[in-house]
């Protein structure tokens, strides 16, 4: 019973967003013949097809492909809409505007002249009194909304389909669009390896260097000590001996930044088991089977997991996260989970925004939903190829 009931609720949805997208297409179609001599200027017909083109691609539940308005298309597509779009529209409107009428007639059949009573489009019975109102009206009501449910949801997807092919990229301007965000990416790339480069170097700098230089100055105290005060050179020693152990460690916290050790001993697999257990909030790690994976998408997914989970711990106030890793033919696929308060953004400049240029160095993608209230859902695809 429930499952029919939710076949039903989905029926009617799927015809009641094809019906509203037919009629706005009429409508548009109609503005379009009215504006028809200025739509004959490509810049300005340009973003009118932009518009019909986004439409078409929130109808189909497709996103739209990356690439410059559609300028040279844009006048066959006036073409197509004229010729596709008011039939289409007119056939919505048929349908529509007949269940709409069929439910005035049911209940205001009285309200007309006895001598001109309402007739029924599809049965042609004159309705005058409650018995036909109550009973053809069902019958007329039931089979329009039937045609409708037939009819208007495959029309306006080959509609919102001829209009994405119509307007549809061609071959130059996908490999224009390609090469204009492979440069953006390289930009990023070229940006963000100098920015961490300048880390290392001040990391080291300020850190590594500065310890070795104070350990070179205690082994020179000491051994100009040593001849006349064994004891106070021994402690020197100690001394420089203990602050070796923290250079070590502090050289060992950048060398994990430039590539995590654990990865070259446990592979990405065993490397994400270790982070369920430092992460900030209970977090569950599942990892499906990878096979081979090379080593930069490695490195990229393990630092996407790391960051993500240090920002749930910071910021998000989550109870609990879950890690899911899985390899889609030729692409991995990082799936970060919190149930915290939502709102990440990584335009922000947070660490989402490094996630964001690691993957693009691969050609990867990062995609974020985080409604206020939460759930954070953090998806990283990296292509393995």
């Amino acid at each position: 019973m429930h499952r029919v009931t939710g076949e039903a609720r989905a029926r009617l949805a799927d015809t009641g967003r094809g019906g509203r997208y037919l009629l706005g297409t009429l409508t548009t179609a109609t503005v379009t013949l009215v504006a028809l001599p200025l739509l004959c200027v490509p810049s300005l017909a340009a973003p009118w097809a932009q518009r019909h083109r986004l439409r078409a691609a929130a109808l189909l539940g497709r996103p739209v492909e990356p690439g410059p308005r559609p300028l040279r298309r844009a006048p066959a597509w006036l073409v197509v809409q004229l010729a596709t779009g008011l039939p289409a529209g007119l056939v919505a409107l048929l349908c529509l505007g007949n269940l709409l009428l069929t439910l005035v007639a049911a209940v205001g059949w009285w309200a007309f002249p006895a001598s001109d009573p309402p007739r029924l489009l599809l049965l042609d019975v004159p309705v005058d009194g409650w018995v036909p109102a109550l009973t053809v009206n069902l019958v007329q009501l039931l089979l329009l909304a039937g045609l409708a449910a037939l009819v208007l949801p495959p029309l306006a997807r080959v509609h919102a389909r001829c209009c994405l092919a119509v307007l549809a990229p061609s071959p130059a301007e996908r490999l224009a669009a390609r090469v204009t965000e492979l440069t953006r990416t390289r930009a990023d790339v070229l940006r963000a390896h100098g920015a961490e480069l300048r880390r290392i170097e001040r990391d080291l700098h300020d850190g590594t260097q500065a310890r070795l230089v104070a350990i070179a100055m205690r082994l020179a105290v000491a051994e100009e000590t040593l001849p006349r005060d064994p004891d106070a050179a021994a402690a020197l020693v100690r001394q420089a001996r203990a602050e070796t152990e923290e250079a070590m460690t502090e050289l060992r916290t950048v060398i994990r930044a430039i590539y995590p050790p654990v990865l070259a001993d446990q592979g990405l697999v065993g490397a994400l088991g270790t982070l369920g257990t430092r992460a900030g909030v209970p977090t569950r790690i599942g990892v499906g089977e990878l096979g081979e994976v090379p080593a930069a998408v490695e490195a990229v997914a393990y630092f996407a997991v790391t960051e993500a989970l240090a920002n749930i711990a910071r910021h998000s106030r989550a109870g609990r996260a879950s890690v899911d890793v899985d390899r889609d033919g030729a692409l991995l696929c990082a799936r970060i989970t919190d149930d915290g308060t939502g709102g990440a953004d990584a335009s922000r400049g947070s660490g989402l925004d490094g996630i964001r240029r690691r993957a693009a160095a691969l050609d990867g993608t990062l995609e974020i939903s985080s409604p206020p209230g939460g759930p954070t859902v953090i998806t990283v695809e990296l292509p393995c190829v």
